[in-house]
């Protein structure tokens, strides 16, 4: 039985059977067990022992390959050591490796492993005022960018891209938005409009240096920890090649329709204008980034049904996706 063919319900509970089997790849204390905290794309776990926290993180089949991976643990270690940028280190396992790999009777095939030092802390309050926390995170962007910029990666270094041709190309990453969830007949003459427009605006902006090059990804607040020991920007699972604006897109995944969009885009271009140059006319194409990625958002919740977060999510999706689509045409589908 393949994993298309498990539901999300049995292939947690083989997941939960890996994650303290595995345990035994790392030097932990007696003792150590595993808990469910998240699922994404992978599954996170809360490794806990008296006096011991660390978090592991069990990759989703077929999703990156081992050198991927290495290739996402090595730019966060750069960041960390040269960029400025505060991020969890790794614990390697027995055999001096980051990247452990396992499997438990049932699951169709081996998955990839990390664990990573817990780190104390908690994501910013969105409760109150928007602006200092979208500061910081446009801040943390342009510097995350310079580095990008001036880093020699390392060779065979490979990751995601998040590009046109990714998002709406004959094999996209996330799925095609067509399927995604009452994407009914108005919804699609929409978005295939904005889709068409996303791609004129984005082959005239073009992918050179200073535009378009190593990312995060999915830098929303909820992947900074903030605590005694300052900010740390955690999850870089999708980090990968794309336009730099597409990290602000990112940050406001799922709440692009809130109304404080707008001062959020103002609050982090000032933030990001204290470490980067921006110039006027790339800030006015983030909107562009926001659709792109809210398009590849309602792909996802379309190829991710299986699992509570998309679910929840799919309900309205698209038809607010197209009233985005509409809004964003008036301004950009001529211009």
């Amino acid at each position: 039985m393949g994993q298309s063919e498990m539901s999300l319900e049995e292939t947690l509970k083989l997941l939960q059977a890996l994650a303290n089997r595995a345990l035994a790849l790392w030097d932990m204390p007696a003792g150590a067990a595993a808990r469910l905290i998240n699922v994404s794309e992978n599954a996170t776990y809360l490794v806990e022992a008296p006096g011991y926290k660390a978090v592991l993180r069990i990759h989703r089949e077929n999703y990156h390959s081992e050198n991927a991976i290495e290739c996402e643990l090595a730019w966060a270690d750069a960041l960390n050591d040269q960029g400025g940028i505060t991020t969890p280190a790794v614990y390697v396992g027995k055999d001096g490796k980051p990247i452990q790999s396992g499997t438990v009777p049932g699951l169709p095939a081996p998955r990839y492993m990390v664990l990573f030092h817990f780190v104390a802390g908690a994501e910013p309050d969105t409760s109150g005022d928007p602006v200092p926390l979208y500061e910081e995170l446009g801040e943390i962007a342009a510097r995350t960018h310079l580095h990008s910029i001036s880093w020699t990666r390392p060779e065979g270094f490979e990751r995601l891209i998040w590009d046109c041709e990714t998002v709406f190309g004959a094999r996209p990453t996330w799925g095609n938005w067509r399927d995604g969830p009452e994407v009914t007949d108005d919804v699609r003459a929409v978005l295939e409009r904005v889709e068409k427009t996303i791609k004129n605006r984005l082959a005239t902006f073009g992918k050179g240096g200073d535009r378009f090059g190593l990312i995060h990804a999915d830098m929303r607040l909820a992947n900074l920890l903030t605590g005694g020991s300052g900010t740390r920007l955690i999850d870089f699972d999708d980090c990968g090649f794309g336009w730099y604006l597409y990290d602000f897109a990112a940050a406001v995944s799922f709440i692009e329709d809130d109304p404080l969009v707008p001062v959020m885009k103002a609050a982090w271009v000032a933030g990001y204008r204290k470490a980067r140059d921006l110039p006027d006319e790339d800030a006015l194409e983030i909107d562009t980034f926001i659709m792109l990625r809210r398009m590849a958002l309602l792909a996802w919740i379309g190829s991710h049904i299986e699992a509570p977060e998309p679910q929840a999510l799919a309900v309205g999706f698209a038809r607010v996706t197209a009233e985005l689509g509409k809004v964003y045409l008036q301004s950009f589908e001529a211009a």
